[in-house]
């Protein structure tokens, strides 16, 4: 017997010599049955360990068939994933580490660096290759297994965040298991799909948006430990992938690759792009060579997937994430906490059973995110008359001058819609006249002068909206999951200042 929450163990009693999983630097493939074998004999590991429902157990490795042995051992026994971010600091590692206090920390020998100023109190192993989990000191089989709530953690994702600490999102059963079926029936995703998942699988976007609900439908997840764009092409077309997702940095990376120009991607039924909105630069390459190109719209805290639109109607609603998906509502409301008239902008709340529970440790930060059910996402949206929905930009980065209400994506995309301009951000930074000026940071592809991106803003924004300022930067810093990140672009500002 398993309990009704390990849907996974009914996937693999359904179809268990389907291939399941295939790692794109080796080549291993593991079929459903061998997947669940794997992490049957991690779970009896824990077990063996003392390591009890509620625990936390971690995970400091590229993208490796670890992460799926790992959360699927969890949802046997009660334990909690943590994936952790290689890419952050010693200190944000060791607060985060701290945080969490996990049990036992899987570690890819790359990355035993990062925890040798991390003082921790958990079993390590190392996490050497795909074949870790064949010496493991443990008998064969499953010697119990806990029926959890629904609401009970499975995994704690670690927010990215560019301000403050990194919070813990902690995803129930529930909100994991409802993520994937509400992605499986309003993308029409069957078990002939394959997806590559090269965004790193510590960030919910890897984990989430496709790979899980891939699992649960019955599909092939191919996972790269690295991104590199033309190797990211070829693996796309090598594995017949039918449905993937990167974020707008990647794709910016991929249109420019010869392999991208010279592919026409088969079986390819879309390309989804999330994580941050995405240039109409991107839109545009897919569109010349025919390949359906869609945005979607999510975060850690809800999720991450929460809007389908038809490839179909991306070039007349060209930036819409689409409509909200079948089992979550969204909402979008004003400062005082009424819903917006018409097509107006908004705080974008989302309601759903994909939502996750609390913010470990952080009550107080928790009780801002979720109130009466909805998550309160940080986000400014508007919603045409025919219900689609745009994402504006982030909420605090909205910038009022001479107390007019810019919004950085407008004049972001009308910069990189500007042949010379590889990349552009724009925020606001304090003025004594206006209270805050528009400021644009742009990376150029050739030659160019800030008049002369003056005067190509003039063409199309009001006046107010036309940066004061432009700064050329050869590239933009970025955060962990590949997001300009506006906070340390803030900071140069004051240094050159």
């Amino acid at each position: 017997m398993h309990c009704a929450l390990d849907w996974f163990q009914s996937r693999v009693d359904l179809f268990p010599e389907k291939k399941a999983v295939v790692d794109a630097k080796t080549n291993d493939t593991w079929t459903y049955k061998q997947l669940n074998e794997r992490a049957e004999r991690l779970a009896q590991y824990f077990i063996e360990r003392d390591i009890q429902k509620g625990d936390r157990v971690a995970l400091l490795a590229p993208n490796h068939i670890s992460y799926f042995d790992f959360i699927f051992a969890c949802m046997k026994i009660g334990t909690v994933f943590v994936p952790l971010n290689w890419r952050l600091s010693n200190d944000e590692l060791r607060y985060v580490v701290q945080d969490c206090s996990p049990k036992f920390i899987g570690i890819d020998p790359q990355f035993q660096g990062n925890l040798t100023q991390v003082e921790i109190d958990s079993i390590l192993i190392e996490i050497d290759n795909n074949n870790y989990i064949d010496h493991l000191q443990t008998s064969s089989t499953l010697s119990e297994v806990h029926e959890p709530d629904e609401t009970d953690a499975l995994a704690m994702i670690y927010t990215g965040g560019t301000t403050g600490k990194p919070k813990g999102a902690v995803l129930s059963h529930r909100s994991i298991l409802w993520n994937a079926m509400n992605t499986i029936i309003s993308w029409n995703l069957t078990n002939e799909d394959i997806t590559l998942t090269c965004l790193p699988m510590f960030h919910t976007g890897g984990l989430n948006a496709l790979s899980l609900p891939l699992i649960l439908v019955g599909g092939k997840v191919v996972i790269s430990p690295e991104f590199e764009a033309s190797t990211a092409v070829n693996d796309v077309i090598t594995y017949e992938c039918t449905i993937v997702l990167c974020v707008p940095t990647m794709y910016h990376m991929m249109i420019r690759t010869k392999a991208f120009q010279q592919a026409d991607f088969p079986k390819m039924k879309v390309f989804l792009s999330g994580g941050a909105p995405c240039p109409h630069e991107i839109y545009k390459a897919f569109r010349e060579k025919g390949i359906p190109f869609k945005e979607g719209y999510g975060l850690t805290e809800a999720g991450p997937n929460n809007f389908y639109i038809d490839p179909a109607e991306t070039e007349r609603k060209v930036g819409s994430v689409g409509k909200s998906m079948l089992f979550n509502d969204i909402k979008i409301i004003t400062e005082n906490g009424d819903k917006v008239d018409g097509c107006d902008v908004g705080e974008l709340l989302i309601r759903g059973n994909h939502s996750f529970e609390y913010y470990w440790n952080k009550q107080e930060q928790t009780d801002r995110t979720i109130i009466d059910g909805w998550v309160y996402t940080g986000d400014l949206a508007r919603q045409d008359e025919e219900g689609y929905v745009y994402i504006v930009g982030r909420k605090k980065d909205m910038i009022i001058t001479g107390g007019e209400n810019v919004y950085p994506l407008e004049v972001e995309h009308w910069l990189e819609s500007n042949e010379t301009i590889s990349e552009a951000a724009v925020l606001g930074l304090p003025d004594e006249k206006w209270g805050e000026i528009v400021v644009a940071f742009v990376v150029p592809t050739e030659k160019v002068t800030e008049t002369e991106l003056k005067m190509y803003c003039e063409k199309k924004l009001t006046k107010y909206k036309v940066p004061k300022k432009f700064v050329l930067l050869d590239e933009l810093p970025k955060t962990h999951v590949g997001k300009i990140n506006k906070a340390e672009l803030r900071d140069k500002v004051v240094e050159m200042n």
